[in-house]
């Protein structure tokens, strides 16, 4: 399917355009009938040769309704201009086409109408020179007569030729479903209507409306009037919600794919300094107030100017409602008062810095220089550190390898961390010689990470993660501590099971701290509070007391292992904490051969 707008001055005939090529009538309300003026969106479809299912937005022209006409035409890729060969161009001409400009619009139709009462060469001829300047550039244009039929096969011919070089959008991209009505049906429930630029929906699929905590569910779908289980862009579309009221819905609002993009009231701009044609305005002298347009929704805003980029000014957007935006949005900005459109602003960034400081106006101009729209290394560059879900959410697609999980960090931050990582470390080591360096969660506070696995991540030797701490070497000790660790170790290896007592390690200075850092850093081994071996004990033991009778006593144990019950106890204990020997009888146990 395709979807076309249309744009042009009221009362030039654009409704009876659409009513011509359809066969149906785009006014609904009976006071739009009565006075031959379009006051709300219309709505019409047909097949058009050569281009398949057509759908047809009709936009109010007067004046009144620019924004029922911006609502309109903001979803929406392919625009038929329409001007009156006995009107010419006309205020609202210009309005309409500063609009599509601002917005962007690059495939259109030039119509002139009403050929049946004047020569239409000098509207075309006017209208040509117009269009050009816009985003529209060189267009077709087409002279018809609604009222006899003269010139319409050329219209559609033309409209279809133009409609197939509309390239299509991507199926699988993310949905922002603008509504533009909104009303119940009995029996069903809430139903929105829109143009679906861009995705698909489908029956059963949970969307996010308004507020990200809001989320309702697509109980059906119908396109041009036919039940659908999906649909794909481009396309109108009438979706049946489970899980609102209508009037929690309204034009303005838009349903969204879960945690596709950010809300947000503030936003950077880039606004060319000029708009179209005769309505050309400089962006430095942009209103203080004005209305920011974005697909059906029209927000009243609050402008900050932030400062010059070449030709365009840097503005900062403080919108009086939150929107869902993504970096490369096009707000278009128009004064209600002037009837003017300004220009429409490119966003920049969704989620900029507060301005607090004396300057920050200004080092946010030089942050923003040269941006135009999406830019993934330079977004690292100016945030440092970002989670791939942000950047998609915002409208940033992150390229290359993350860092660690989904986070992705520009080379030079990462690098500084790193080596912020090994002052960190060398720090704690000397504040608390006795500690084998500070946790996961101390480290990722002192390095300002938002996550563990950045620290762990950022982790190469020599330092190492070991027993949820970052250390230089999990052997690491105090020169002192370790001196007596030696001598410890040269008594047990003459006598293994000799573990020194409380003369021993007062000796050599070895206190419970001590004790504690030694076996942290696998030196010795703990077999009870204030007894400690070697390491690999246990198997020497076992080894041992394969050599006594089985079952054996805690006496035979302790001769075939060659030290005092103050040792063998606790010992022959935690050999039966470790399996490898079991009690037989009340005072007797027995290898188990594990």
């Amino acid at each position: 399917m395709h979807v076309v707008a249309t744009a042009g001055h009221v009362d030039h005939g654009k409704s009876t355009l659409v009513r011509a090529l359809t066969g149906r009538d785009p006014d609904r309300y009976a006071e739009e009938k009565r006075r031959g003026l379009t006051i709300d969106l219309g709505f019409a479809w047909t097949d058009l040769p050569g281009a398949g299912p057509v759908a047809f937005v009709d936009v109010p022209g007067h004046e009144r309704f620019v924004p029922t006409m911006l609502a309109g035409v903001g979803p929406v890729p392919v625009a038929v201009f329409v001007v009156a060969a006995d009107g010419g161009w006309m205020p609202q001409s210009a309005e309409h086409l500063a609009a599509l400009d601002a917005l962007g619009v690059r495939h259109g139709v030039l119509v002139v109408t009403r050929a049946d009462l004047a020569d239409p060469a000098p509207a075309r001829e006017r209208a040509l020179a117009e269009l050009r300047t816009s985003s529209l550039g060189e267009v077709p244009a087409v002279a018809c007569s609604a009222v006899s039929g003269a010139g319409l096969e050329d219209v559609r011919r033309v409209l279809a030729g133009v409609l197939a070089a509309v390239p299509a959008p991507d199926p699988a991209a993310p949905v922002r479903f603008w509504v533009d009505r909104s009303f119940t049906v009995t029996g069903a429930g809430t139903v929105v209507t829109g143009t679906l630029s861009a995705g698909s929906l489908a029956v059963g699929d949970e969307l996010e409306l308004g507020d990200a905590r809001v989320h309702v569910h697509v109980r059906g779908l119908q396109s041009l009037e036919r039940a659908a289980e999906r649909v794909e862009a481009v396309a109108r579309v009438a979706v049946n919600l489970r899980g609102t009221d209508r009037h929690d819905v309204g034009r303005g609002d838009a349903l969204l794919t879960p945690g596709t993009h950010r809300r947000s009231d503030v936003l950077d701009v880039r606004l060319p300094r000029a708009g179209h044609g005769s309505e050309a305005t400089d962006a430095t002298d942009v209103p203080t107030h004005v209305v920011a347009h974005l697909g059906s929704a029209a927000v009243p805003v609050r402008v900050r100017p932030l400062g010059r980029d070449g030709d365009d000014v840097l503005l900062r957007l403080q919108l009086a409602t939150p929107l869902p935006l993504r970096v490369g949005d096009r707000l278009l900005l128009r004064d209600p008062a002037q009837h003017t459109v300004l220009g429409a602003g490119t966003a920049l960034d969704v989620d900029p810095p507060p301005l607090r400081r004396r300057g920050a106006a200004t080092a946010r101009v030089a942050d923003l220089a040269g941006v135009v729209g999406p830019d993934f290394p330079r977004e690292l560059r100016r945030r440092r550190l970002l989670s791939g879900r942000h950047l998609r959410t915002t409208g940033v697609t992150p390229t290359g390898r993350p860092v660690a999980g989904d986070w992705y960090a520009d080379p030079g931050f990462w690098a500084d961390r790193g080596r912020e990582l090994r002052r960190v470390v060398a720090g704690f080591a000397a504040a608390n010689p006795l500690q084998p360096g500070p946790t996961l969660e101390q480290t990722r506070r002192l390095l300002g990470l938002p996550a563990l696995e950045l620290v762990e991540a950022l982790v190469a030797p020599p330092l190492r993660v070991h027993d949820g701490r970052v250390v230089e070497r999990t052997s690491d000790l105090p020169p002192a501590v370790e001196r007596a660790v030696d001598l410890v170790l040269a008594d047990l290896r003459r006598d293994p099971f000799a573990a020194p007592d409380v003369e021993r390690l007062r000796e050599l200075r070895l206190g419970r701290a001590e004790l504690a850092a030694a076996v942290r850093a696998g030196r010795l081994e703990r077999v009870a509070e204030g007894l400690v071996l070697a390491p690999g004990y246990r198997d020497r033991a076992v080894q041992a007391l394969s050599g006594a009778p089985q079952p054996f006593s805690v006496s035979e144990a302790r001769r075939a292992l060659g030290t005092s019950r103050r040792v063998a106890v606790p010992l022959l204990e935690a050999l039966d904490a470790a399996g490898a020997t079991a009690r037989d009888g009340d005072d007797r146990r027995r290898l188990t051969g594990r």
